[in-house]
C-alpha cells in the first residue's frame, strides 16, 4: 500500500489488527504493558527508532508507570494513511523482537459532543475557552482538538430543533470494536440502560440512572 493512500476503515483494521493495533477515532492505537518507567522508556525508544524520520508528524508516544501508549495517524490530513500502517507494522516488529507485547484492547479515546442549533455561532466560544485548534481534515472544520494531544476531542452535532428536555452535551467513548459489547454490558450492569442501538455498530446510546447520556463508539459501520 502506498504511503499517501487513505484506506477505508475496514482496510485499516484488516491491515493492523494482527499487528496489535486498533483503529479508534481516526488514529491507530496500541499499548505495550511495561513493568517500570525505565522499561516504558525503552519501549518508546524502540518505537521511535523503528519509525525513524518517517515518524515525524505521525507517531506520538506516552510513557506511563505501567505502559507505553502508542498512537499513529497523519497529522497533516487528520487521518490514517498507508504510511501509518507501514510504521505500525515496523513498531510491532521492533517491540516483539525485544519480547514486548501489545495490548490493543486497552486503548480508548474520549470525545465531548456538543449539540447545537447554530454550530458556527457556538464553536468559536468553545475553541477560545479550551485553547483548542481546528482538527486537520475535519468536515467543515467542525471538530476541535487539544494541540498537546492530552485532552479529549470536541465535536459539534447539528440539532434541527430546540431540545430543552434533555442534556445537550454527552460523552463519546471510542473503543476497539471487540471491546464495545463488554463495555456496554458493564455499563448496564452498573445501573445504566441502553437507549438506542439503531446506529450500531457505529455507536450505541446509553444513559445513567438519571438520564445523562454516553455513546460507546467504534469505527465499524462508518465507511
Amino acid at each position: 500500500m502506498d504511503d499517501d493512500v487513505r484506506p477505508t476503515r475496514q482496510q485499516i483494521s484488516d491491515a493492523v489488527d494482527a499487528a496489535g493495533w486498533r483503529l479508534i477515532l481516526g488514529a491507530i492505537h496500541a499499548e505495550a504493558p511495561t513493568r517500570s518507567l525505565l522499561e516504558g522508556s525503552e519501549a518508546a525508544s524502540l518505537a521511535v527508532s523503528a519509525v525513524g524520520a518517517d515518524g515525524q508528524g505521525h507517531l506520538t508516544v506516552d510513557i506511563r508507570a505501567d505502559r507505553t501508549v502508542l498512537r499513529l495517524h497523519s497529522a497533516d490530513v487528520g487521518a490514517v494513511t498507508g504510511r501509518d500502517i507501514r510504521l505500525a507494522r515496523a513498531v510491532s516488529g521492533a517491540l516483539a523482537a525485544r519480547g514486548l507485547r501489545l495490548a490493543p484492547g486497552a486503548a480508548q479515546a474520549l470525545e465531548i459532543a456538543i449539540d447545537a442549533l447554530d454550530i458556527a455561532l457556538v464553536r468559536p466560544f468553545w475553541k477560545a475557552v479550551t485553547g483548542y485548534a481546528d482538527e486537520p481534515g475535519s468536515e467543515l472544520q467542525a471538530a476541535l482538538v487539544d494541540p498537546s494531544c492530552r485532552g479529549p476531542a470536541i465535536w459539534f452535532q447539528q440539532m434541527d430543533a430546540p431540545r430543552p428536555q434533555r442534556n445537550r452535551i454527552h460523552i463519546d467513548v471510542d473503543v476497539p470494536h471487540e471491546e464495545a459489547r463488554p463495555r456496554i454490558d458493564a455499563a448496564i450492569a452498573a445501573g445504566g440502560r441502553l437507549l438506542s442501538d439503531a446506529a450500531a455498530p457505529a455507536f450505541w446510546v446509553l444513559a445513567d440512572p438519571e438520564g445523562n447520556e454516553a455513546c460507546v463508539c467504534t469505527w465499524q459501520g462508518r465507511d
